[in-house]
Order: C-alpha cells, then sequence, then structure tokens
C-alpha cells in the first residue's frame, strides 16, 4: 500500500501542473488552443478555466472554508455550466494562464504551510459526505493530471487525422 503525498510534496506537484499546462498550451497555435475534440468537450483554453475555477471553488477555497470553521458545510458547483458563462474560448490563452499561476502560487503557500492538525479537519459536502482537508490534497494532485492529460489528448485527436499511415504505429 502507498501512503498520502504529504503537503510539500503536494505543493510542487501543483506547480509542476501548472508549469507542464503553460509549456503545452504556450506553444500551440490559436486553433489547437481552441480545438473540440467532440461537441460538449472542452478546448484547451477551457481546461485552464475549470482549472482556475477549481482551485477557488474546489480546493484551495475548500481547504480555507475548513479551516476557517468546524465541520462547515461545504457547497457543490456545476463545472460545464461555469465553463460556459466563462466563455474560456474566447479568452486570451497567456491571460488565462497568468491567472491560474497566480492562483497557484497561493494556493501552494497554503498548502505548504499546513499542519498535520490540519490534514484532519473536514467539511460536509452535499454529495460525497466529509471530506478531510488530505483527501482534498490528494485529489488535487489527480483532478490536475487529469486535466494535464485532456489537454495532451486535445493535441493527439487534432493531429491524428492528419497523420496519414503513421496511424498505425499508435499502437505500439
Amino acid at each position: 500500500m502507498t501512503s498520502a503525498l504529504a503537503p510539500p510534496l503536494v505543493g510542487k506537484l501543483l506547480q509542476s501542473a501548472v508549469a507542464l499546462l503553460r509549456a503545452e498550451v504556450s506553444a500551440l497555435p490559436e486553433p489547437l488552443r481552441v480545438f473540440h475534440p467532440a461537441p460538449g468537450e472542452w478546448c484547451a483554453k477551457e481546461v485552464i478555466g475549470h482549472l482556475i475555477e477549481a482551485e477557488r471553488r474546489g480546493f484551495a477555497g475548500r481547504i480555507r472554508i475548513v479551516l476557517g470553521a468546524d465541520t462547515p458545510p461545504l457547497e457543490s458547483w456545476d463545472p460545464p455550466e461555469v465553463a460556459r458563462a466563462r466563455q474560456d474560448c474566447e479568452r486570451d490563452a497567456e491571460d488565462l494562464l497568468r491567472e491560474l499561476t497566480r492562483l497557484r502560487e497561493d494556493s501552494v503557500a497554503l498548502v505548504t504551510e499546513l499542519k498535520p492538525r490540519d490534514l484532519e479537519r473536514g467539511g460536509a459536502h452535499p454529495k460525497v459526505g466529509h471530506l478531510r482537508v488530505a483527501d482534498l490534497l490528494q485529489e488535487w494532485v489527480y483532478h490536475d493530471r487529469n486535466h494535464v492529460k485532456q489537454v495532451l489528448a486535445n493535441v493527439q485527436a487534432y493531429v491524428w487525422p492528419h497523420m496519414g499511415n503513421a496511424q498505425r504505429f499508435a499502437g505500439e
């Protein structure tokens, strides 16, 4: 069995996820930044917008709420609806990356300052029940990597039709 990641390592992994996204998205031309691999799927800019909202509402935001009260209620939110309202496809990718980077720097400071007693504090989420700070830290790392993979998969989906017979190498 593995052990949970400690807050200092979580902080490093949160930084590396943003660095990966920054490197990938900064390299993409605009048509690839706004490419939707299928109806209803997010483009790279919408993924960044989602990570911004998840930072505020789902991770750093919830941790701050939990640290500020004893077993507080935690609100749920509707990511697809928030994404539609944000209209990130219309926004500048570099502005989105700067916003995410600023938020992430604050979040890393929050995470790395957590004490062992803070990790056991929790709140009541209406859909999943009791959530501890420790649980949120692990999910945050997982969530980031899911969306890094999503951006990378968008690029793969974009280039796939242009690969010709090289598509046959894809299974290797």
